[in-house]
């Protein structure tokens, strides 16, 4: 079963709650978005390997740490992109590939429609990233898709989950952990989340 990180600190709480809010304009809603990214960002990374690393201070030569791998994020079109600024503002020398997954309103099954990674990607800690997790078919495919391209290092970070989708990942993909802000009570018949907080690419773009 995947591992499952509700990061429940109060000041991200705070700001799910503003976009969970539907008269939080689009403005709003893309400046939270970003914030609680970044804010997610420190939590998700805290087990990240590192290397030492010396450094020449004013005063003398100390060692540190630098990151061991490079780190790629992995944003989930459309949605994905709202949070991706936020990660780079922690993590700024981290390369962004694209996946593009939507999906099938009818059949609710992933169709891909976009791909573009950096072609070492299977050598950096990747970071999968979509607001959402309702389904878990975009997810899921997004995954299997990372996986053939050698990809052994991943983590799913996402704001709200509903338990079908945990249960997805946790059926195809039980060794990538999730990290969420908060899992909600259920899907509708539509597959969109309750209490949840709508379409997050259509309140992103203003669609």
């Amino acid at each position: 079963m995947p591992s499952v990180h509700v990061i429940e600190h109060p000041v991200i709480q705070t700001k799910l709650t503003e976009l969970r809010d539907f008269a939080t304009p689009h403005a709003a809603f893309r400046a939270l978005l970003e914030e609680i990214a970044m804010l997610m960002t420190y939590e998700v990374t805290r087990d990240i390997p590192t290397v030492p690393r010396v450094v020449q201070t004013p005063l003398e030569k100390t060692t540190g740490h630098a990151l061991a791998k490079a780190v790629t994020l992995v944003p989930v079109l459309r949605a994905g992109l709202g949070m991706t600024d936020g990660v780079l503002r922690v993590l700024s020398n981290a390369r962004v590939g694209h996946l593009g997954v939507r999906r099938n309103e009818e059949t609710l099954e992933p169709i891909e429609y976009y791909k573009k990674l950096p072609p070492d990607i299977a050598d950096t800690e990747v970071l999968l990233i979509d607001p959402m997790l309702a389904t878990g078919g975009s997810a899921v495919a997004a995954m299997t898709y990372l996986k053939s391209v050698g990809v052994v290092s991943m983590k799913f970070v996402c704001l709200v989950a509903a338990p079908e989708g945990i249960a997805m990942l946790n059926q195809h993909h039980p060794d990538v952990p999730i990290y969420c802000c908060a899992i909600d009570r259920q899907l509708d018949h539509r597959g969109y989340i309750l209490p949840g907080l709508g379409d997050a690419g259509d309140r992103v773009f203003g669609t």
